[in-house]
Formats: structure tokens, C-alpha cells, sequence
């Protein structure tokens, strides 16, 4: 946005697409797209604007679109606990998106 970049916690080593993310603070980007929105973890923090640096991106996965049973006139997030992780839920207007974070064995 034209504000401070989302930034994500966590507090437990999570495995997000083969990568492991170390208990810390990361930037979330995700690029929208018709099909596929690309979602990257990025280890800038207190990031302003559109300030991006592509070589400290830790995770870029693509994830596929779903259609949502209601629309949401803003971006929402919610994380969905799961037996063994959990998933971030990223929505806006009729679609959504699913990235699943899994719990380290």
C-alpha cells in the first residue's frame, strides 16, 4: 500500500513452501493475480511504502485463487489453526488465498 509494507510474527520455526522461517518479525508482500497471487516473505522490517528489495525475499510461492462464500470490500487477514501448522487467510473482494504455514517435526 502507500503506508508501512504488513509485516508478519512468529514465534515457533515454521516450514512455508520448503523454507524454514526462524522465530522473528518479516515483511509480507503478495502480488495479485487472475489465477495465482505470488506471496513472498521478505526479511526487511519497518519497510515504508513501496520500498521492496527482491534479493532478501526468504519465501515467493505462488498459491492458487479460491472464490470466497461472501465478498470483502477490504484486505482481510485471519490465520486458521490446523492440527499442524497453521494458514493465513488472505481475502479481498470475491476471491481468497490460503498460505499454509506448517509446524517443524
Amino acid at each position: 500500500g502507500a503506508n508501512e509494507a504488513t509485516e508478519l510474527t512468529i514465534y515457533e520455526a515454521l516450514r512455508l513452501n520448503g523454507t524454514v522461517l526462524q522465530p522473528g518479525t518479516y515483511t509480507l508482500y503478495t502480488i495479485p493475480g487472475e489465477d495465482l497471487w505470488t506471496v513472498i516473505i521478505n526479511e526487511n522490517t519497518n519497510v515504508w511504502g513501496t520500498i521492496y528489495k527482491k534479493e532478501n525475499d526468504l519465501v515467493r510461492m505462488k498459491t492458487p485463487v479460491r472464490n470466497a462464500a461472501a465478498p470483502s470490500e477490504s484486505l482481510s487477514m485471519v490465520f486458521r489453526p490446523e492440527s499442524d501448522g497453521t494458514t493465513l487467510m488472505i481475502g479481498w473482494d470475491k476471491t481468497y488465498i490460503e498460505v499454509p504455514f506448517k509446524k517443524i517435526k
